[in-house]
Order: C-alpha cells, then sequence, then structure tokens
C-alpha cells in the first residue's frame, strides 16, 4: 500500500471518529422511513429499477449522523451500505428479471436505534424466449442426442424441461441460466424437439413460453426378433413344446445386441444369440400361454410376441360327498370325477384317482367312488386324478360331521293361568340348525327353527278349559334322515282365577254375647292351592293366614269379647288373582249371667237401701219418744216442786 492510500485512510478514520463523537454528544429521533420503487412497482423484465430509502431524521445540533442502510427482500438481507450524509440512499436493480420480484423494505440503523419501512412489492413481469441447441439433426435408433436449453438474460432457480413431440423426456435443476441433457430417440420417424423452464421464487413459480423446434430425423434399425414354437399345430397338455428366439438381418458382429425370451412375466432366457427353451405344456386356466421374443440394440427394444392356446388333457376333479350332511359314525360315499378329458389323447379309463388320506378306505369297486366313516370331529379330504404322467389335485373338502340331537328339556317360563298365554321353552345338545315341534296332548301345536347357539326355541300357547294338559318337544337337525329326538311329557295344570267370593259367620246372628264362640267361614270358586288371609278393617296385619287345596277355609274366634266387636273380611290368592269378600260387622253383647247378677244386685242395693232407710225412722222416732218423756219428767218434777 502506498503512501497515498495511508494518508487517505488515515483522514478517513479520523473523520468517522470525529463524527462518531459529535453523534455522541446530540440527539436525535428517526421519525419515519420509506421505501419508493421507481419507475413503479409493475414493470416488465429488463427495466431498470431504482429502491430509494427515504428517511426523515430530527437531530438537536443538524449536523450529519453515521447511517447505516439495510434493504431486504422478502425479509432476506440484499444489501448493506452505511452513509455519512442525510442524502436518501439508492439502491439499482438493473436490467431487473422476474426473479427479482417479490416484498422489499428498508430499514434505517442509528447508534442502534432502527426503524423499519412499509414493504413494497416489486413485480417484475415476461420471461424470455428459451434457446433450443442440438448437436445432430440425424441419428440411427438408440443413438445419443445431446442438447443444451439457454434462459437468455434471467436468473434464478432454475428447472429445464425438454419435450420429444410434446412428451417429456428429460428435466435438469439448477441456478444456472442453461441446461445441458443427453438422451436417446427410438421409432424412425421425424421428432420434433423443444424445451422450456420454470423460475422458482420464494412465493411463486413462473413457467416460461416453448422455445424454437429442431427437427430430428432418426434412421430405424434393420435388425428384427424372430419368434418360432413347435409344434405350430394343435397343443395339447403334456406335450413338449420347442421355443426358439433370434435375431434377423445382423449385418456386423460388432453391433452389440441382446436376446431376451419369456413367458407372460416370467424371463425364460437371455443369451448374445439364438435362444432355444423346451417345455411341457402345460395349460393355463381361461388364458393362452404368451411369448415375448425381444432383441435390444443400444437401449432400442424390439420385440415378437405370439400366443398359443394348450387343449386340457383332462380337468381338476373336484371331491364330493353324498349324502350332503353326515352325522358323527355315519358312512358317506366321496366321489373324485374330472368332468373333462381330451378324447383324442386318452380314454375315461386312463384316469386314475386317489383319495387323501387313504388309510383303510373299503372299497366301492367304481374308480374314483371311496367309502369312508365320519369321524367324530372335523376332517379334511383331497384326490388327485392322474393320467400320461399329469397329476392333478382337488380342492380340499372340508367335512364337518354332524352331532344328533339329545338332551331333548322342555320346561315352563310362566304360571299358566286359564285364558292367559304362556311361554314354553325347547332346548336340546346337537348341531345346529335344530327343528323343534310343540304338542299338546299328542296334537302338534307349532315348530321353530333354532340356528344360533345356546338358544332355546320359544312357544306360546293359551289353555281356555280347565284340566291339566300334557305337553312335549321333539327335535331334528336331520334333512335326509326321520331320527328324531323327543322330551319327557310335560303336566300342567291350569290355574283357574278366584271369583265368587263370600264370607259367611257361625253363629248366623250378628248379636253376639261374650263368651261365645265365633267362626267365619271363607269361601271362593276356582283352583287352589289357595292362601286365605283375615282382616279387622283399618289393619294392614292379617289375623290369620292359611294356604290349603280347598276352596274354603275358616277363622275361629273363642271365646268372644266385647273387644272382638269390629268389622271383619278375608282375602284369597291363588297366583292368578286375588279376591277381597265385603266386610261383615260383629256386634259382642254382655253375657245373659252378667246381666242377671246385675238385677241381683240391683235388689239387694235396693232392699238394703230400704232397710238403711227404716233403721234410719225407728232411730229417729226412738229419739222422739225419749225426749217426750224427758219433758213429761221436767214437767212433773216441776208440779212436784210447786205443790212443795
Amino acid at each position: 500500500m502506498g503512501l497515498p492510500q495511508r494518508l487517505i485512510l488515515t483522514l478517513l478514520s479520523i473523520y468517522l471518529y470525529s463524527a462518531t463523537v459529535v453523534n455522541t454528544q446530540q440527539e436525535f429521533k428517526i421519525q419515519s422511513v420509506e421505501l419508493i420503487i421507481e419507475p413503479r412497482n409493475d414493470v416488465t423484465a429488463g427495466t431498470n429499477v431504482t429502491l430509494r430509502c427515504h428517511a426523515t431524521v430530527s437531530t438537536s445540533t443538524g449536523k450529519g449522523l453515521i447511517r447505516e442502510y439495510t434493504i431486504l427482500k422478502n425479509d432476506k438481507i440484499v444489501y448493506t451500505k452505511t452513509i455519512g450524509s442525510s442524502e436518501d440512499f439508492v439502491y439499482q436493480l438493473h436490467n431487473a428479471r422476474v426473479f427479482s420480484t417479490g416484498l422489499y423494505q428498508c430499514k434505517l440503523d442509528i447508534q442502534g436505534d432502527t426503524k423499519l419501512s412499509k414493504a413494497q412489492r416489486l413485480n417484475v413481469q415476461g420471461l424470455s424466449q428459451p434457446v433450443l441447441h442440438l448437436n445432430t439433426n440425424v441419428v440411427n435408433e438408440g443413438e445419443e442426442v445431446r442438447a443444451t436449453c439457454i434462459a437468455p438474460g434471467e436468473i434464478g432457480s432454475f428447472i429445464f424441461f425438454f419435450f420429444d413431440n410434446d412428451e417429456q423426456i428429460s428435466r435438469v435443476e439448477g441456478l444456472s441460466n442453461q441446461a445441458k441433457t443427453t438422451f436417446r430417440l427410438s421409432g424412425a420417424d421425424i421428432h420434433k424437439i423443444h424445451c422450456s423452464y420454470k423460475i422458482r421464487t420464494a412465493e411463486d413459480t413462473f413457467p416460461s413460453t416453448k422455445s424454437n423446434n429442431v427437427t430430428v430425423s432418426v434412421k430405424e434399425l434393420s435388425i428384427t426378433p424372430e419368434l418360432k414354437i413347435f409344434p405350430d399345430s394343435t397343443i395339447y397338455e403334456g406335450d413338449h413344446l420347442n421355443i426358439s428366439c433370434s435375431a434377423k438381418n445382423v449385418h456386423s458382429s460388432s453391433e452389440g445386441y441382446k436376446l431376451f425370451l419369456s413367458q407372460g412375466t416370467k424371463l425364460l432366457r437371455t443369451g448374445n444369440s439364438t435362444i432355444n427353451h423346451n417345455m411341457v405344456a402345460v395349460p393355463k386356466a381361461s388364458e393362452a400361454l404368451t411369448f415375448d421374443c425381444r432383441v435390444v440394440v443400444r437401449n432400442v427394444e424390439k420385440y415378437s410376441e405370439k400366443k398359443i392356446s394348450v387343449v386340457e388333457l383332462f380337468s381338476v376333479p373336484s371331491l364330493t360327498m353324498s349324502p350332503t350332511e353326515v352325522f358323527q359314525g355315519q358312512i358317506m360315499t366321496l366321489t373324485c370325477n374330472s368332468d373333462r378329458f381330451a378324447s383324442q389323447r386318452i380314454n375315461r379309463e386312463d384316469l386314475e384317482y386317489t383319495l387323501y388320506p387313504s388309510k383303510n378306505l373299503p372299497s366301492s369297486g367304481k374308480p374314483g367312488v371311496f367309502n369312508v366313516k365320519a369321524l367324530q370331529n372335523d376332517f379334511n379330504y383331497t384326490c388327485s386324478a392322474e393320467a400320461k404322467g399329469i397329476k392333478k389335485d382337488s380342492k380340499t373338502l372340508m367335512i364337518r360331521p354332524k352331532v344328533h340331537v339329545s338332551a331333548l328339556k322342555i320346561s315352563i317360563e310362566d304360571k299358566v293361568i286359564l285364558k292367559k298365554s304362556f311361554t314354553i321353552l325347547c332346548q336340546s345338545n346337537g348341531s345346529l340348525p335344530i327343528n323343534y315341534t310343540l304338542f299338546k296332548d299328542n296334537v302338534q301345536v307349532g315348530t321353530k327353527v333354532i340356528r344360533e347357539r345356546n338358544r332355546q326355541a320359544v312357544f306360546m300357547d293359551v289353555i281356555n278349559e280347565p284340566g291339566e294338559r300334557q305337553y312335549r318337544c321333539e327335535a331334528k337337525n336331520s334333512l335326509h334322515s326321520n331320527k328324531t329326538g323327543s322330551s319327557q311329557h310335560l303336566s300342567v295344570n291350569v290355574i283357574v282365577p278366584l271369583s265368587q267370593m263370600t264370607l259367611a259367620v257361625i253363629p248366623s246372628s250378628l248379636a253376639i254375647s261374650e263368651g261365645e264362640e265365633l267362626n267365619f267361614i271363607c269361601s271362593v270358586n276356582g283352583t287352589g292351592p289357595v292362601t286365605f288371609k283375615w282382616y279387622r278393617t283399618g289393619s294392614v296385619v292379617p289375623l290369620q293366614t292359611n294356604t290349603t287345596t280347598e276352596t274354603y277355609s275358616n277363622l275361629e274366634i273363642k271365646p268372644v269379647s266385647k273387644n272382638d266387636s269390629d268389622e271383619y273380611y278375608c282375602e284369597a290368592s291363588n297366583g292368578a288373582n286375588k279376591v277381597r269378600s265385603e266386610n261383615v260387622n260383629v256386634q259382642v253383647f254382655m253375657a245373659s249371667w252378667k246381666k242377671r247378677l246385675i238385677v241381683v244386685a240391683c235388689l239387694l242395693l235396693l232392699l238394703l237401701l230400704v232397710l238403711l232407710l227404716v233403721a234410719s225412722m225407728l232411730n229417729i222416732k226412738s229419739k222422739r219418744d225419749r225426749r217426750e218423756a224427758a219433758a213429761e219428767l221436767s214437767v212433773l218434777r216441776a208440779l212436784n216442786q210447786m205443790t212443795l
């Protein structure tokens, strides 16, 4: 560094230091920061755009301050600069492109005090047309083509697309405005190649128009695959096939190629020369056998395809059982049979049938027919048919031996009341479904089919006449057998509801004297057992409760007392209903001997009163006579004295 440069740096340092000292000595306030886009916010590509940052700052001394301006695009810093003047800060976007589109802001920082402008959106519209270049216009099938696509003047993040007759053949991503790729064209034809691109921004993706079309002529390769299959006439299952796959029109051994022989999606063989493959013809269900011979040269594929039909020698056997349902220990017949066979190659007698497992199977004397005894549990059988070395197996036949019905039970869920419906239940063990039949006095009442385990057959019935009835159930779970299970007879006694209740009192006179015996007799019409209860009115506690098979009962009170006077009633119930009698009023009067005793006592009391009255009168008279005698004596004494 020379002396002039050092002097300039020294002067600049002194200036900045002095400015900092001055700034620290004055106060300031950032009032506003505004971002202005010139010439406007919406421009076309190639326009020179100016981002002007205008700040209003008030200071105490009016001297300049060191200002740091930052331009942000989509919240990311684009440019930062420090200036010492109060002039507007200007940031230039020369030849603006679509990639310049975004939200811009200006930030001002003075001594750590910052202020951010409002965001302004810049929209740049219009992408340049891409330009396509190819290294050649004429190629052979499989040869490589090099292509370059250019986006003139554009910047940003690119995605380039290359097309062959509007079909995309390549894609390249990058930050450069040009992309290179290679591809191969197949099919002898005229191909029109073009390209396009997209620019990605933080907010969106902008597509370009199509480039120029470049025509490429593709010459066809003369090499072709050849597929041969022998025999070429009617093919039967088990025939030996010879399949040949080769390439024709190979002009030079230096032109490398590869052959692929396939059957459907299975690759049989590959090679660099003729391929031969031998196999046994096996028919495919309802489909022909498809063979494919392919030759690949410089990534160019050509193929030849043939389909052949194979006649089935005999059909896959089916295994059936008879009867269609079987019970444990029952003998059944299993039949293994192939419905179809190629009579041009074999006879039906050529088919040999085998049953698996085949332990101790009784011979039926007929081909494919086997007699088997059903086991106690589920078991499986399969069979095979074989002729001319070809063997085919049937599907597995699962046999589930059924269990005959047993332990049949019948029960009644409700009380049986005259003219009211009730429920009868039938249940048994055995395989489902089970058909139940209900009989009443040996007359069929109804049937039910049970298809779920642990379910009972539910029957409803009504008895309209008093008396005993006999019910029983029958159960059957075989369609081909008359074997049934029968329950025991269930005797049912009908409960007749109670009616016409009467309450009698003995003695019949309702005037009863104490000490006598009182009897209440309650009787009803209906069937027993009947529960009788006697009550005094006003009490909920019965005087007596009695259950009897008879339709009457009595309550005895002895001896009765005056306290037994009250109203009485009777209640009766038998499970069907409950009835109540009318109230009977009973009055208990005093005993006759008590009445006579009271009369005698009254007479004696009266006599006593008379005697007392007479005695009192006699006593009074006696006292009067004595007074009179004393008086007379006194008079006599007075007379005597007078005479003296």
